[in-house]
């Protein structure tokens, strides 16, 4: 089974320390603050980082299904918005919005629609995020 590492590091209390954080693969390294979290700063947040991981995983899983159906795919391409906020205890990601664009030669919107569907929910990402509302908007070209 592959393990999958990453770390960060804080410094400093939360609204004037600064982090850190790097993929284990070393493809990305960045900043991260309570600015690029609770406002407009520079640097990453972890809520785009879990919109990136699920974006990736969503538009594999897609693929993957459409190729199991006979249908291979010529793109997938999908835009995670993950909703952030304050909530009665605290703050809280209280929704993922996916939307995804397919280019699938011998398939029609609603075959689509349905696998897009199934992947939705036996994606690996998706999974880790049973908790929190995932909604998909699939659209075919």
């Amino acid at each position: 089974m592959a393990k999958r590492i990453s770390d960060a590091e804080w410094r400093g209390d939360l609204k004037s320390g600064a982090g850190s954080l790097k993929l284990g693969s070393g493809a990305f390294e960045g900043q991260y603050s309570y600015k690029s979290r609770f406002e407009d700063g520079t640097g990453t947040n972890p809520e785009e980082l879990i919109a990136a991981a699920h974006a990736a995983c969503f538009s594999m899983a897609v693929s993957a299904a459409l190729t199991g159906a006979g249908h291979p795919p010529t793109r997938i391409h999908t835009v995670a918005t993950v909703n952030f906020g304050p909530v009665r205890d605290g703050f809280a990601i209280t929704k993922i919005e996916l939307e995804t664009d397919g280019e699938v030669p011998g398939i029609d919107a609603g075959a689509f629609e349905k696998i897009a569907q199934t992947a939705k929910v036996q994606c690996p990402v998706s999974k880790a995020l049973a908790a929190v509302e995932i909604s998909l908007v699939a659209r075919l070209h």
